[in-house]
C-alpha cells in the first residue's frame, strides 16, 4: 500500500468469502452456535499484498485440532504468527500458559528482566510470571515496577517511572521488558522499550480483553497528550504475545464488555461471518464460557495479524482497524482520560461512523439496526457522553492522527457487511449531521 494517499482519496476493502479454516475450533458440545458455514470462512478486505501471508499454526500437530479436549493436551496453545519477515513473532492463546515457563523463556535473550504492570495486576499476576521466568533458569534476575491503574496514568510522568527503574537496576541492551496488564500497561511498556537505550526486547502478557483482542498485537505502543489520545509513541514490534485466558477470570464485567468492542468492530469491516457468529453467541461472552472467548480471541487477533503483516505502519490497510476510534478518542478526551474505557467510547463512536455511513447512503438501515442491537447485547454505550458538544467534537478530530494536509480522514462502511473505506472523500454535510444528531450544538 503507498504511503502517498490523498486525503481525497478513498481506499475501499470489501468482503469476500475465503476458505481459511479447514475444521472448526470449538468443539459442538459446547453448544456455542456457528454461521451455516461449516468451515467459518472469514471475509477480507480486497486489497492485495506482496507480503507474506497470515499465518495459523498448532503448537503440536495440525491434527491435534481436530481432535475433542478429552484428547487433546490442555496446556497446549494456540499460535497465530504476525509475519514481518525477520521481525515475525508469535501469539501463544491458550489456558494456563503462565505455567507454561518454556514459552515465556524462549523469548529472553539476556539475563535481566523488568515486568511492568500495574497496582490492579501485579497482586493477581506478578509472582506468577516471576516464577515463569525464573523456574529452572537461575542466571535470570527480574525487577518489576508497578505503575498506577487508568488510562489517566498514561502520560510521560508515568511512563519516566520505567526509565526510572530500567536505570537504577543498569539494565543493558540485552535486558527484556514485560508488560503485564491491560492496553495502558502494554502502551507505555512498548514505548519504553522502544525508547530506553534506542530500543530492547519486550514481551507482551495481556490480561484485559482489550488488549487480548487488539492492543497487544501489530506494535503500537505510545502515551497521550493533553491534547489528543496516543498523540505521542512509535511503532515497535514484541518479540512474542502470551495470552493466558484464565487472566480473564479476574476481570470485571465492565472490563469485559469494553473489550468486546474491538471485537465487534472486526466483523463489521471484515469479517461478516465472524460479525454473524457474534450475534448469536454474545450471551455466552458475556457469561465467559471458555470455548467461545478463546474463539473471539484467536479469530480477533488472526484478523489484526493478518493486516499488520500487509500494513504495519498504517499507509492504508491498517487504518480500517480503527472504525469508531476518531469520534471515540474524541469522547476520551473531551471528557476526561479515565472516565470511560476505551472500548465504551469506540462503541459509541462505531454508532456515529455507521450513522455516518448510513447518511452517505453507502449501507442500509437494516446494517445501523445490527450494530445498535449487538453493541446494546454487549451491554456498550450506544452513544457519547451528553457532556460532549459538536465544537468539542470537531476541535479534537482536528488533531486526529488520520488527518492529512488539513483533511480528517475517516474510516466508514460502505456496501455489505465486512466492507468499508478509508476516506477523505465524503460529504461533510454528512458528518455536521452525525455530530448535530449525537451531542449538543
Amino acid at each position: 500500500m503507498a504511503s502517498s494517499i490523498s486525503p481525497k482519496q478513498a481506499l475501499s476493502f470489501t468482503s469476500s468469502a475465503h476458505q481459511r479454516h479447514q475444521s472448526r475450533t470449538i468443539p459442538r458440545e459446547f453448544h456455542v452456535r456457528f454461521p451455516a458455514s461449516a468451515s467459518l470462512p472469514s471475509s477480507r478486505c480486497a486489497v492485495k499484498s506482496k507480503a507474506a501471508r497470515l499465518k495459523v499454526l498448532a503448537a503440536s500437530a495440525a491434527k491435534v485440532m481436530d481432535q475433542s479436549p478429552s484428547k487433546a493436551s490442555p496446556q497446549a496453545p494456540t499460535v497465530v504468527e504476525v509475519d514481518l519477515g525477520n521481525r515475525s513473532y508469535p501469539i501463544y492463546i491458550g489456558s494456563g500458559l503462565l505455567d507454561r515457563p518454556d514459552l515465556l523463556q524462549r523469548h529472553i535473550h539476556g539475563k535481566r528482566v523488568l515486568v511492568v504492570t500495574n497496582t490492579t495486576v501485579a497482586p493477581l499476576y506478578l509472582d506468577k510470571t516471576i516464577s515463569a521466568l525464573t523456574d529452572g533458569n537461575p542466571n535470570v534476575t527480574v525487577e518489576s515496577v508497578i505503575l498506577p491503574d487508568g488510562e489517566q496514568f498514561k502520560n510521560m510522568e508515568t511512563l519516566m517511572k520505567v526509565f526510572d527503574k530500567a536505570i537504577e537496576s543498569r539494565l543493558d541492551r540485552r535486558c527484556t521488558f514485560i508488560a503485564l496488564g491491560g492496553g495502558v500497561i502494554g502502551d507505555m511498556c512498548g514505548y519504553a522499550a522502544a525508547s530506553y537505550l534506542r530500543g530492547v526486547n519486550f514481551i507482551q502478557i495481556p490480561t484485559t480483553v482489550m488488549a487480548q483482542v487488539d492492543s497487544s498485537v501489530g506494535g503500537k505502543t505510545g502515551i497521550n497528550h493533553p491534547l489528543g489520545k496516543n498523540m505521542i509513541g512509535a511503532f515497535y514490534q514484541p518479540q512474542c504475545v502470551l495470552i493466558d485466558t484464565d487472566t480473564l477470570n479476574t476481570l470485571p464485567d465492565r472490563e469485559l464488555a469494553s473489550g468486546l468492542a474491538e471485537v465487534i468492530k472486526y466483523g463489521l469491516i471484515r469479517d461478516a461471518e465472524f460479525f454473524e457468529w457474534q450475534e448469536q453467541n454474545m450471551p455466552l461472552l458475556l457469561a465467559r464460557e471458555p470455548a467461545a472467548f478463546t474463539y473471539a480471541i484467536k479469530r480477533s487477533c488472526e484478523n489484526k495479524a493478518e493486516v499488520v503483516s500487509q500494513d504495519e505502519k498504517e499507509s492504508g490497510l491498517r487504518a480500517t482497524l480503527n472504525l469508531g476510534h476518531t469520534f471515540g478518542h474524541a469522547v476520551e478526551t473531551g471528557f476526561g482520560y479515565g472516565q470511560w474505557l476505551h472500548g465504551e467510547a469506540v462503541a459509541a463512536g462505531t454508532v456515529m461512523a455507521v450513522d455516518m455511513s448510513r447518511r452517505l447512503g453507502w449501507i442500509d438501515d437494516s446494517l445501523v439496526q445490527r450494530v445498535q442491537k449487538i453493541l446494546q447485547q454487549a451491554k456498550l454505550p450506544t452513544s457519547p457522553p451528553e457532556t460532549m458538544t459538536v465544537e468539542m467534537f470537531k476541535s479534537i478530530m482536528a488533531v486526529d492522527k488520520k488527518v492529512a494536509d488539513g483533511k480528517l480522514r475517516l474510516i466508514l462502511l460502505k456496501g455489505p457487511l465486512g466492507s468499508c473505506v478509508f476516506t477523505g472523500d465524503y460529504d461533510q454535510k454528512a458528518l455536521d449531521e452525525t455530530l448535530r444528531a449525537f451531542s449538543k450544538s
